[in-house]
């Protein structure tokens, strides 16, 4: 691994693209830290503490937000929109995709239908960070008792509202900039890169909770055997995720022989990888956001119900059935991940598309005729393996809930134990070491994913021929 990382720094290109990468992630968390003027930061924070401590639907808000945003809520600054507009846009335009025919042909066109596309997925951004951006400061200015956590003297003033607005815009498209120079300068996916920057900046906070709670002879706190099983399931869970996360269902596909002149070409046999997770994060991204919904619906009904009405039983009882963690919550939310895990491949997965492209290149699959009945193959094939990613993803939703009721651990520690935040850790990293590997191996050097290297001479790469 060590002379991994030296042959890493020994390729100038290399070298700079990753220093690169790194410059424009420090930068992102410089100005995570700019606050937005107006804003009372120490009354906002305390707010939010308050709130988690309670468990209600505006402290899990903020924290799904700075999970896979690279933004943050509890501390207003010029990035606190993060980058989910931009996000939620490109989610926007690829279901689009799958229904509108003006969308599917500008995306067949190429570089400069993908080009335009990229250009409405911008100008969308920018809708939804203004959106986002009034509806943010309308809350923290009628939150805390009315406009406790806005100076007043800016609350009321129509230039400071345009001044915020623009800010927090302003700052998301920065870092959607910085995300396109990544992509284009340095190396590994921009936009994933800023949200794994994110995440893995609230790691030292979770050291730091675990540090100060570790008390072998306190009941009430983290003993040894609670240290250990937090450090095991650490480990159990980052391997059981890259694994999923790499899962093929592999379906052999046969190429037909040509006859040209006395030759007889083609014949190869290859496989057609089917990923097992195909989904990747997305319905936990979908589910995560409409399971915030039923808690804040049942908590403002049960708020506004009537001590005294026959109702208001009920009511409570619902409110509190869906608070984080509790069973209705963890077993509609499981719900949501199958639901919206098969949604994904439908809109996602074309089967007789993908049975078409295989006749057109004289490819199929053994045993089976080409055209509906491979079409029917693949989609029944995908169905069966979506079930067992769908679980691996329910599974990692939940645990922080089960480990965070059960153990008493804070959120902040479990979320490194499963969920959104750990899955998109491990698909960005597993992305960023397969591209400098692919760049080392080009000139010959050993990598990190255990190529025999022969002799003082790198790996050895096998030809055609071998």
């Amino acid at each position: 691994m060590l002379q991994a990382i030296l042959n890493v720094f020994r390729v100038g290109e290399l070298r700079t693209k990753i220093l690169f990468t790194l410059g424009m992630l420090a930068v992102y968390r410089i100005g995570y830290w700019i606050p937005l003027p107006g804003v009372d930061q120490s009354a906002l924070t305390d707010f939010f503490q308050l709130q988690a401590s309670q468990g209600t639907a505006a402290a899990r808000a903020a924290q799904y937000v700075a999970i896979f945003s690279g933004g943050s809520f509890s501390q207003s600054t010029i990035f606190g929109l993060g980058i989910m507009p931009y996000i939620s846009a490109a989610i926007i335009f690829q279901l689009l995709q799958s229904v509108s025919p003006t969308l599917k042909r500008l995306q067949q066109e190429g570089p400069t239908g993908r080009q335009k596309i990229q250009e409405w997925t911008r100008y969308t951004t920018v809708g939804l960070c203004i959106v986002q951006a009034i509806a943010w400061l309308s809350f923290i200015t009628n939150a805390g008792g009315g406009g406790g956590l806005v100076y007043a003297q800016w609350s009321g003033n129509p230039l400071w509202w345009v001044m915020a607005v623009s800010a927090l815009t302003a700052g998301t498209m920065f870092l959607m900039w910085l995300g396109e120079q990544i992509d284009k300068y340095g190396i590994g996916n921009g936009v994933s890169m800023i949200i794994m920057a994110g995440i893995l900046a609230g790691m030292p906070g979770a050291v730091m909770w675990v540090v100060n709670n570790y008390e072998p002879g306190d009941t009430d706190k983290l003993g040894p055997m609670g240290l250990l099983l937090l450090l095991a399931g650490f480990v159990v869970i980052v391997a059981g995720s890259v694994v999923m996360t790499v899962a093929q269902r592999r379906i052999p596909i046969q190429q037909a022989k040509h006859t040209r002149g006395r030759k007889v070409v083609g014949g190869q046999r290859s496989y057609l990888p089917l990923r097992v997770n195909h989904g990747g994060v997305m319905p936990i991204i979908f589910a995560s956001s409409l399971m915030i919904f039923p808690s804040v619906l049942f908590g403002a009904i049960d708020g506004a119900v009537d001590s005294e009405s026959a109702m208001k039983g009920f009511v409570s009882w619902m409110s509190r059935s869906f608070n984080f963690g509790e069973f209705p919550y963890v077993f509609l939310y499981i719900i949501m991940v199958y639901f919206f895990s098969y949604f994904w491949i439908t809109v996602q997965f074309n089967p007789e598309e993908m049975s078409k492209q295989l006749r057109d290149h004289g490819s199929f699959i053994p045993g089976l005729r080409p055209g509906p009945r491979t079409a029917e193959y693949l989609e029944t094939v995908m169905e069966r393996i979506t079930y067992v990613g769908a679980a691996f993803l329910a599974v990692i939703a939940v645990l922080p809930m089960v480990v965070n009721r059960a153990l008493n651990v804070d959120f902040q520690v479990t979320q490194f134990l499963g969920g959104t935040g750990l899955l998109i850790c491990v698909s960005v990293i597993l992305d960023f070491v397969q591209r400098v590997e692919a760049n080392l191996l080009m000139r010959n050097y050993a990598g990190f994913l255990g190529n025999a290297a022969d002799g003082d001479r790198g790996p050895k790469i096998r030809g055609p021929r071998g």
